[in-house]
């Protein structure tokens, strides 16, 4: 399974910041000793033009000119730096390619992503840019003009916290379905209205979560027939996590993903994975978590292939 990374990137953050950078080292550096269905590749920088499908000209701009406000730089959470505008266009990068690979091989991942905390004119919650909504505009905007017909994206939000920005850029959008199940009490605190949000109390487990997981995706089923999913695979809904508030166990976000990567593959709609939040208070918990995700995931592109070679 293709697997793009962009962490060759660092950000300029000072002593004691929250936010992991590292982990996304760590992830390739275990999957370079043991890479087992994985093959990685790193990824390239999205346009200029690309990220304007999802982002405001000016916005686009501040970021990559290092125009942004003070109080914009504290809203995201990080200070601008040549790198800081980089690592963000390859993140983007790695979700459209991933997505590409997933139309032509059922199942790809981007090693980092899911900055669903980014609107269309400023970044938010460690999240520059969105990468999901950039790679879901431009694959509906590649498949459109090779296929001559309409591309249905869903987004399966997984993170701990909700999808607000995914949310605010494809509100009046019905071609893109966007499912987001969170902590109820957890960032952000003032929501948007994604197409079916659901809100989980702190310290949700295993039982709890799965059932709800079953009901939401019985529910997009009869809703919506989507031909390309994004999967926000976060790792923050362990019990382990700093900032998750729930307390789900490894086996249980193992058990998550199955659920989500079977039903998508049972229907045979393509997904494109990222990795999404992760806060750890131990690092190593949030690399295992996303370690046997992409595992998972991996198992799934091959199952895929296994199927259509026999279809």
């Amino acid at each position: 399974m293709l697997a793009f990374h962009s962490d060759a990137h660092s950000l300029a953050l000072p002593p004691g910041h929250r936010f992991p950078q590292s982990k996304y080292r760590l992830l390739r550096e275990h999957f370079e000793r043991e890479p087992g269905l994985l093959r990685m590749v790193a990824a390239p920088a999205a346009s200029e033009g690309e990220l304007a499908l999802a982002h405001t000209p000016d916005y686009v701009d501040a970021v990559l000119l290092g125009h942004l406000s003070a109080a914009a730089q504290r809203e995201i959470g990080f200070p601008w730096s040549p790198s800081m505008a980089a690592r963000s266009r390859h993140s983007v990068g790695a979700s459209i390619a991933a997505a590409r690979a997933a139309l032509a091989e059922g199942v790809a991942a981007n090693m980092a992503g899911g900055t669903h905390h980014a609107y269309a004119d400023k970044g938010s919650g460690y999240c520059v840019f969105n990468d999901v909504a950039v790679a879901a505009r431009l694959m509906q905007a590649e498949w459109g003009r090779t296929h001559r017909s309409l591309l249905r994206v869903l987004v399966i939000d997984l993170d701990v916290h909700q999808g607000n920005g995914t949310a605010s850029i494809f509100r009046d959008d019905d071609t893109v379905f966007t499912f987001s199940m969170h902590g109820a009490r957890n960032f952000p605190f003032r929501k948007e209205a994604s197409d079916l949000d659901v809100d989980l109390a702190d310290g949700c487990a295993d039982a709890d979560y799965l059932a709800a997981l079953d009901g939401a995706l019985d529910d997009i089923w009869r809703r919506f027939q989507p031909g390309l999913a994004f999967y926000l695979a976060g790792a923050d809904p362990h019990e382990g996590d700093r900032l998750g508030r729930l307390k789900l166990t490894y086996e249980g976000l193992a058990e998550r993903d199955r659920r989500v990567l079977s039903a998508l593959r049972e229907r045979r709609i393509p997904v494109a994975l990222s990795m999404a939040g992760g806060y750890g208070r131990d690092l190593a918990t949030t690399v295992a978590v996303q370690v046997n995700t992409l595992n998972l995931a991996a198992g799934s592109w091959q199952a895929w292939l296994s199927a259509r070679g026999t279809g």
